[in-house]
């Protein structure tokens, strides 16, 4: 019955007068009286359909309604022209139905299925209740399409990678609890009683012993579980694709990536250039104020502490004399847009003390010359100088912000630089701006110590120290590059230790005792004593790049079957309680009474 099957969109291709039959459901209908017109839909498009009481008899006695599946066969024929539909791929054609079937009725749907060119409508649909029916959510075009296109870029990612010599291999979902930076999922073993399995945050010990194993070339489509706090662009399970290669180095995988990503993205018909911008980690805090920079627009923060060295105006040489920063950057061709209202009271008065700041200078140029409330306090060399600096040209608008903390200044200005962006709609259409962040800090101050920035099983640039103090923990960098794209951080990686003595030193330096050592990494040191190569890799997060290239307000739209802000999931209602013979095989019992599982909606 199903082996004859023509899908929607293929009609537009058939000759005309050809018997098909179509399998879909029905989307709209439109009944004239001695005529009825319906849209039958598929996951490839849809096709209008033309019933005829006179061959089908008594169309009322099949109870059509909206999203039951149906089977209809026919022949093709041209519409006439003026009721071509210029919106449907198949608008020119229609299907003359000689024989329907209803397959299976559908209950009236909470949401509207169908959607026609320019309704929003299901944009602004509750997420719990879009999440509740996912299966009706997906039945959607507009996410049926994300899915799509979210196979065609997994699908070229694992060509290519293939075409490279890399073998695509699985590592174990149930494996051991090490540190990495967040969270473990726990799974509590039956069979060893008081003892966890934990979901891997990511496969990073395996894929570096398949390294030690000679499988020189490994990725994988990657499962991974964090049990953090949500985000849009966050979810408590992940897909990441994974990658790791023996003799190299950065520059070997930065290239192999960039060249990944172009053709990943041209299955979707975007195109990258290369090569990827490069900026080290220390450029990227000072002049974007973040390390994951978006490069699709101007305003680069500018450092203009020296212009004001001499200076007399009394607050900017309280900051310097202090050891402070001030730093600006320029919103070109602006000023008849930003007034003296929104600089002063709107920015500087609301928007930067909102983003941690004390105030904002401005000054905008017009006719050549600075003007702003304060540009009597400054000389002539120094309003020279900052127009020199900033390369300004009239209509530019010039912000400041000062502060004693220098690191600070940047944040500030990073942040406002954002939300200037979306504020003054400076987001270009359609525009991909990927770069690489490189020469990161190797250890970052924590609450408890140091601890590793990226991992623990990063490289560092130079040979540790066998009498570190703050000075040098603070000041090393490490061999770890991070891929950003459009201002979003969509994979990271670094040349690992391969040496067993470097590795055990850098846990030392972190502050595991030998014992922790070799409890939580025993078996991993074993493996780099016996021949482990110098390799590197990096994990690329596919829900996130996917997300960016289908320009989707969430990493959820990406995802079939997605967890909500709270982890949790409406459509199963998981987590929810289990019972106490479940809890009693694993030798476990809850400590405080069962709570109301909608509680956590």
């Amino acid at each position: 019955m199903y082996t004859t099957r023509t899908y929607c969109r293929e009609t537009a291709d058939i000759a005309l007068d050809t018997e098909v039959t179509l399998f879909g459901w029905l989307d709209t209908m439109r009944d004239h009286g001695h005529i009825v017109f319906l849209h039958v839909r598929d996951i490839s498009g849809v096709v209008q359909v033309v019933l005829d009481p006179e061959i089908l008899g008594d169309l009322s006695q099949l109870k059509l309604r909206s999203e039951s599946v149906l089977s209809v066969t026919g022949r093709l024929r041209l519409r006439a022209s003026e009721t071509f539909n210029s919106k449907l791929h198949t608008g020119k054609i229609e299907l003359f139905a000689s024989q329907l079937s209803i397959l299976n009725h559908s209950e009236t749907p909470p949401f509207l299925i169908s959607e026609r060119e320019g309704d929003t409508s299901s944009d602004e649909l509750d997420e719990d209740l879009r999440l509740r029916y996912r299966y009706l959510d997906l039945r959607r075009p507009k996410m049926q399409n994300y899915l799509i296109k979210r196979h065609h870029i997994t699908k070229a990612m694992r060509d290519f990678l293939s075409s490279e010599r890399f073998l695509e291999i699985e590592t174990p979902i149930l494996t051991k609890s090490t540190p990495e930076g967040a969270r473990d999922y726990l799974v509590p073993s039956r069979v060893h009683h008081g003892a966890f399995y934990a979901l891997p945050q990511s496969p990073q010990l395996f894929k570096q012993m398949l390294m030690v194993a000679g499988l020189d070339r490994y990725f994988q489509i990657a499962r991974c579980f964090r049990d953090e706090d949500l985000r849009p662009t966050r979810q408590p399970e992940f897909t990441q694709v994974d990658l790791e290669l023996s003799f190299t180095d950065e520059e070997g995988v930065m290239a192999l990536v960039e060249r990944l990503l172009v053709a990943a993205l041209s299955s979707v018909d975007i195109k990258l250039e290369l090569p990827f911008t490069r900026i080290t980690y220390d450029d990227a805090m000072l002049h974007y104020g973040n390390d994951h920079p978006d490069l699709r627009y101007d305003m680069r923060i500018i450092d203009v502490t020296h212009v004001f060295h001499d200076t007399q105006y009394n607050i900017f040489k309280g900051i310097i004399q202090a050891g402070g920063a001030i730093r600006g950057f320029i919103i070109r061709g602006q000023s008849d847009r930003l007034g003296k209202n929104v600089l002063q009271n709107e920015f500087a008065k609301t928007i930067i003390p909102q983003l941690g700041g004390k105030g904002l200078t401005w000054m905008k140029l017009e006719n050549g010359e600075l003007l702003s409330n304060i540009v009597q306090f400054f000389s002539k060399a120094e309003l020279d100088s900052l127009v020199d600096l900033l390369e300004a040209k009239d209509g530019d608008v010039l912000v400041f912000v000062a502060d004693r903390d220098p690191a600070k200044v940047s944040d500030i200005l990073g942040k406002f630089r954002l939300y200037l962006i979306s504020y003054l709609s400076l987001v270009p259409n359609v525009s991909f701006a990927p770069c690489w962040v490189t020469d990161f800090p190797m250890f970052e101050k924590s609450d408890t110590g140091w601890a590793a920035m990226h991992h623990p099983f990063t490289q560092p640039s130079e040979l540790l120290s066998e009498t570190p103090d703050d000075v040098w923990m603070g000041s090393v960098k490490a061999r770890a590059y991070d891929i950003v794209l459009n201002g979003v951080e969509i994979g990271g990686g670094s040349v690992r230790n391969h040496r067993a003595d470097q590795q055990e030193r850098l846990f030392k330096l972190l502050g595991l005792s030998e014992t922790d050592i070799e409890e939580k990494f025993g078996f991993f040191l074993k493996a780099l004593r016996h021949g482990a190569p110098p390799h590197a890799g990096l994990a690329l997060g596919l829900d996130r790049l996917v997300s960016m290239a289908l320009d989707t307000p969430s990493i959820r739209d990406v995802i079939a079957f997605p967890k909500n802000r709270m982890a949790y999931c409406p459509l199963t209602q998981a987590p929810d309680h289990v019972s106490d013979l479940q809890l009693a095989d694993l030798s476990l019992q809850i400590s405080q009474p069962k709570g109301d599982a909608t509680q956590r909606r």
